[in-house]
């Protein structure tokens, strides 16, 4: 099978694509053959590690990946694809089923196959969806999910996405208006149309005004892009019970119960995929460049 391997950290030409052997299930285990996989911003951050490896957070993220290399040389941990073959205590897949997954640490997905404990975060694909479609859904849908949650978001509350345009600002947008709130979403003068159209009641340039100078206050902030706005500016513009949430406070938790929920709020025509780019698995290092400048608008998706 085909596979995009990583052998070293550093920029994306790291990223080789070659024959490798195709995995075999073990009894827990299902073989997925990959139609779609994603490039996100942690999958460029995990490739490019080079944060100082004896600082606390470069020792926890050299002891969870490998410290001079990968310790799966295989990345991504978003796919979606066709459940090929099933070990034989697997009970909860068929061969044939249409599934999509979020593989955390396991990675695996810049490939043709790959094989998952059926225990880990593996859902049915929405049938609405493509596979480049439900390939733009795990990422940014379960980070998104797990912060609102984590704040608690209601109806008629005023929420406010800071980057609104990335792959977890424009589901946060679109999923913080199916649970009723009041949104505003913060991106640059190209993308403001579009994060109106998906729900966003206020859209701000960020190239040409600083929210936290408005007189308006929020019941949340959802940082989408991580600590890049500070925190003490943004109390500023909290209501007195509000909240200030950032993308990068701890661990979110990753669940299978997170994508059976992201799917009902696909079947009730309230989530919809945002895709910027498609590449080819051959074109992977390409696909990690793009991603490396920081301006992409929802998910890049990758094709086998």
């Amino acid at each position: 099978m085909k596979a995009a391997i990583c052998r070293a950290y550093g920029p994306p030409e790291v990223l080789q694509v070659c024959d490798i052997q195709q995995p075999v299930p073990k009894h827990h285990e299902v073989s997925i053959k990959i139609h779609t996989a994603a490039v996100t911003a942690s999958d460029a951050i995990v490739r490019g590690f080079k944060l100082a490896r004896w600082s606390p957070m470069g020792l926890g993220m050299g002891l969870a990946l490998g410290f001079t290399r990968p310790r799966n040389p295989i990345l991504g941990n978003i796919l979606a694809g066709e459940v090929e073959a099933v070990g034989r205590h697997v009970s909860r897949f068929r061969v044939g089923d249409q599934v999509y997954a979020f593989t955390m640490l396991r990675f695996g997905a810049y490939a043709e196959y790959t094989c998952l404990p059926e225990s880990v975060v593996i859902a049915s694909k929405p049938q609405n969806l493509s596979f480049e479609e439900a390939a733009a859904i795990p990422y940014g849908g379960l980070i998104a999910l797990h912060f609102l949650r984590k704040a608690r978001v209601a109806a008629g509350q005023k929420v406010l996405i800071y980057g609104a345009s990335g792959a977890i600002g424009s589901t946060a947008v679109q999923l913080a208006r199916y649970f009723g709130a009041d949104v505003t979403g913060v991106c640059s003068t190209a993308n403001m149309a579009w994060v109106q159209a998906l729900g966003a009641e206020t859209v701000i340039d960020y190239t040409q005004e600083d929210f936290t100078k408005r007189d308006e206050r929020y019941d949340l902030i959802l940082n989408a892009v991580g600590k890049r706005k500070a925190r003490l500016a943004c109390q500023r513009s909290l209501t007195p019970q509000g909240k200030h949430v950032t993308v990068d406070d701890g661990n979110p938790k990753i669940r299978t119960e997170g994508l059976l929920c992201l799917n009902e709020v696909i079947g009730a025509g309230k989530l919809k995929p945002v895709i910027d780019r498609v590449y080819p698995l051959d074109q992977i290092a390409e696909a990690h460049r793009y991603v490396d400048q920081g301006h992409k608008k929802g998910n890049v998706v990758i094709t086998m």
